[in-house]
């Protein structure tokens, strides 16, 4: 019977955290998503540069809200983008603070090492989407 009492304490414990205390999320952020062709002998390099480098520098910025990377494994409906491997996908309260992370002298140093693992750093897609 003590398990009991111990579930309860615990469940009320956690119903009472504040409503305040939980991070608000923007209501209407942007995601832009980076469709890449990466050469198979930089895919190490672009991961360990994301990992290492590039997210936890992002992760600082005013705005920032999530960024991942994904392997393309198959197209289960319609095309993939031409050459695409990877896609980069970067959420930001606003595009005004996306701009501001851009224009940051960290973005100057983390993202040209990443873009140079492509094949073509003249081509590749780039979506601006706005969460509905």
């Amino acid at each position: 019977m003590k398990r009991r009492a111990y579930l309860k304490t615990l469940l009320a414990a956690g119903a009472a955290v504040p409503v305040a205390a939980q991070k608000a999320a923007p209501k209407n952020p942007i995601v832009l998503y980076v469709d890449m062709q990466v050469a198979p002998a930089k895919e190490a390099d672009l991961l360990r540069m994301f990992h290492n480098d590039f997210l936890p520098t992002a992760k600082k910025h005013e705005g920032f809200i999530d960024l991942k990377i994904v392997k393309l494994r198959t197209a289960l409906q319609g095309a993939a983008p031409a050459g695409m491997n990877y896609r980069f996908q970067l959420t930001f309260a606003s595009e005004e603070l996306r701009q501001k992370w851009i224009a940051s002298p960290d973005h100057a140093r983390v993202w040209p090492p990443m873009e140079a693992t492509m094949l073509d750093t003249k081509k590749y897609t780039v979506l601006l989407c706005d969460a509905v």
